[in-house]
């Protein structure tokens, strides 16, 4: 199939071998005119360097843009994220998923600056990544042209790659020699893919984690810190306010320094695979803790439950690079609305891989002493459990009485189904005997039916 005429594209550049290649492949095959773009996400690494391949490589200077997004990623898609205490399947903190609508907004951003009218990107055919740069470059701009080299060319091969980096005369800087394992950084996270790990039974090697001391490792003292919150979103480490970055990079600092925030998990990826990666994300872990105590004192009961019902929803999206979606949008609107009250300090304890609550206040608190205390009090009449306990009860006691046989069958098995289920052995009866004699059944349940059934038609 012939090629779409393209007039520019917007690579999303790091400087690397893959990225490098796929510079040269777009002019060369496509022969456009390319801008490169490279993201400052906290990922650790210089990205200035980038400037220079890219220039060597023949881009003119206008069209090499470099932009630090650290405070934008934190403060518009990281915090958001955590007022939802979103978590993928459990564990996963989203750390790669949540940097790629930043990366997709920017290029399409750069695009209509430069009337480029194509956007690239370096992610495989095979991952989640290339439906997360896809799905945002359309959300955002639906007539943009997309380029994924890795679904088009055969270099489907470290080898490949490294000779025609050769062939081509591209400097890569002894970056070709073969990585153990492939990572993804930010200033959330870095994960770790492939390789030894891709046998789920291999336990991950000690030095593969670049960031975390080992918990076994980490100081035998353990450390004290305040997170103060405001609508939801941490300010402050005690007492000194900071900017949204800067709070992360500290808390990353704790968290290395603890060895939290590691984790080892086999993921379903959207693309229908599962996949098995390690991630390591401290700052994330001890913010969701924090969250997740200070909203305990200033939601309410169901709005909080409410929460907790809609965030596998609200972290699926995400995950699966829908976070431009009218879905996410209003899932958002829902979870910010509560957080208008979420506010005050959480004191968390730091120690060898764990992260503890150990003290939360606020004036907005919906704790109340008077009610929970267990001495004496003047506001609270516990009579009105009674009925409170009979109306919640109410429609038991209607089905008991309609329906008596019915309720029958909870009580013990039938005759005809004599297998008990638990066998745990105490003396000389099992569990299911003694639980049957205190209720006072005995081991043929059925008289014990009867009788029931008969006294309520009396």
């Amino acid at each position: 199939m012939a090629k779409r005429k393209i007039k520019k594209a917007v690579l999303a550049y790091s400087g690397g071998l893959d990225t490098s290649i796929i510079l040269k492949w777009l002019q060369d095959e496509y022969a456009c005119e390319v801008v490169t773009f490279t993201a400052d996400l906290g990922q650790g690494e210089e990205v200035e360097p980038a400037r220079k391949k890219a220039l060597d490589m023949g881009i003119k200077e206008e069209n090499i843009f470099i932009l630090d997004l650290k405070e934008e990623f934190v403060k518009d898609f990281v915090f958001p994220m955590f007022r939802a205490n979103a978590i993928y399947e459990g564990e996963y903190l989203l750390g790669t998923s949540i940097a790629r609508p930043l990366i997709s907004k920017k290029q399409i951003e750069i695009a209509h600056q430069t009337g480029a009218d194509a956007v690239s990107h370096g992610a495989t055919g095979k991952g989640n990544d290339q439906v997360r740069f896809e799905l945002g470059y359309l959300a955002l701009d639906p007539d943009i042209a997309v380029i994924a080299p890795w679904r088009e060319w055969d270099l489907n091969s470290r080898t490949k790659l490294l000779d025609y980096a050769k062939e081509h005369g591209i400097d890569i800087d002894g970056k070709g020699q073969a990585k153990p394992y492939s990572m993804d950084a930010n200033l959330l996270h870095i994960s770790y893919e492939g390789e030894h790990l891709e046998n789920p039974y291999a336990e991950p090697e000690e030095d593969m984690w670049l960031w975390s001391v080992s918990p076994e490792k980490a100081p035998d003292a353990a450390e004290y810190i305040t997170i103060s919150y405001i609508n939801g979103d941490p300010v402050a480490i005690n007492r000194e306010e900071m900017s949204p970055a800067t709070m992360l990079t500290k808390l990353n600092e704790y968290g290395n320094r603890h060895g939290i925030g590691r984790i080892d998990i086999v993921e379903n990826r959207m693309v229908g695979m599962k996949a098995r990666g390690c991630y390591e994300t401290p700052g994330g872990t001890i913010m969701l803790k924090a969250h997740r105590a200070i909203e305990s004192i200033t939601l309410d009961r169901e709005e909080a439950h409410m929460k907790d019902e809609l965030m596998p929803k609200y972290a699926k999206l995400i995950y699966n690079g829908l976070w431009w979606s009218p879905e996410r949008r209003m899932l958002q609107a829902a979870i910010d609305a509560t957080q208008d009250q979420v506010q005050g300090d959480v004191k968390l304890k730091l120690y060898k891989g764990s992260v503890t609550v150990v003290g939360r206040r606020s004036d907005r608190t919906l704790y109340s002493e008077e009610h929970s205390t267990f001495e004496a009090d003047d506001v609270y009449d516990q009579k009105d459990a009674e009925g409170f306990i009979r109306l919640n009860a109410l429609r038991f006691m209607i089905e008991g009485k309609k329906q008596p046989e019915r309720i029958a069958t909870l009580i013990g098995n039938s005759e005809e189904e004599e297998v008990e289920v638990c066998r745990i052995e105490t003396g000389s009866f099992t569990i299911c005997q003694r639980i049957k004699r205190f209720f006072g059944f005995g081991k043929n349940e059925k008289p014990a039916k009867e009788e029931y059934i008969k006294s309520k038609n009396d």
